[in-house]
């Protein structure tokens, strides 16, 4: 018999080797992506390839099953790694004008930034709620599942190349004092005050496979479910609504909607066009 391999059954055979290679870093590490999108995962798989110098996803698979610093590599390729200090200004801009003024009603605020990174953004949050005089009541987890990402966090620094760029977005976003109050310089690098540090909290959580950790009055989690399939948006869209409290501010994207998801009737759009939105039914 004569066997062929047409346009259709090499995509199927290359979908196989990804589903395989998947499941084993599953079975052996204990890492979840195989509800990742296809198309991401595809990415970092062939750009991880590249640099490892292999022909197939199954050479990979072998590099990775017998070389654990492959798979630290391959794990770092996987991990979503995007921001910036007060990324898209406007969504900044929204939060202080309409959601501080919900949260001056509350004795104590837990904010939760999910896939924070190495992050910015949680810094971000620190400075604004300082501004408006409500950090010293705010607890902030930021998690992330990557170690390496948040090693980085908890030191706070960034390079010095950046602030350029870092201070046009927080006077955008309606920053009011001079930017450079929060930082110190030494050689090339940006050293976060002390200040912004006390409150927030840094650790590992995986979306994919964790759950719910406490009651929070305000999540943010910007263009990280873009990276998943239906199943685990979903999962994941209902994680951060049993671990929203009653009014709980839900902060997403703004390639992200919840109007296609299982929770989209529980809640209200605060700010349509920044993807904020307000939780309006609660089961006790």
């Amino acid at each position: 018999m004569e066997f062929k391999l047409n346009e259709a059954l090499k995509c199927e055979i290359e979908k196989t080797e990804i589903d395989l290679l998947l499941e084993a870093i599953y079975r052996v590490y204990g890492l979840e992506f195989r509800n990742y999108s296809q198309q991401f995962i595809r990415r970092r798989i062939f750009r991880r390839m590249m640099a490892e110098r292999l022909n197939s996803i199954s050479g990979l698979q072998e590099k990775v099953l017998h070389n654990p610093e492959v798979m630290e590599k391959l794990f770092s390729d996987l991990s979503i790694n995007v921001t910036e200090m007060f990324r898209n200004p406007d969504f900044f801009r929204s939060l202080r004008t309409k959601v501080v003024p919900k949260l001056r009603e509350y004795p104590f605020i837990r904010i939760w930034h999910a896939g924070c990174s190495s992050g910015e953004e949680a810094y971000s949050m620190a400075i604004l709620l300082h501004e408006e005089g409500l950090y010293h009541k705010t607890k902030i987890y930021a998690t992330d599942i990557c170690d390496k990402a948040l090693n980085k966090a908890r030191q706070g620094i960034i390079k010095l190349e950046k602030m350029q760029e870092y201070t046009k977005n927080y006077h955008k976003a309606g920053g009011n004092c001079e930017f450079s109050e929060y930082y110190s310089v030494k050689n090339s690098e940006v050293f976060f005050s002390q200040d912004l540090k006390k409150n927030i909290i840094f650790a590992q959580h995986n979306l994919a496979t964790d759950h719910s950790f406490n009651e929070f009055h305000v999540i943010i989690c910007r263009n990280v479910t873009i990276y998943f399939n239906k199943t685990l948006q979903e999962r994941v869209y209902n994680l951060f609504n049993q671990s929203l409290g009653k009014n709980g501010i839900l902060g997403l994207g703004d390639k992200e909607v919840l109007k296609y998801s299982s929770i989209s009737n529980s809640y209200a759009e605060l700010d349509a066009e920044q993807r904020i939105y307000k939780k309006i039914s609660f089961t006790e």
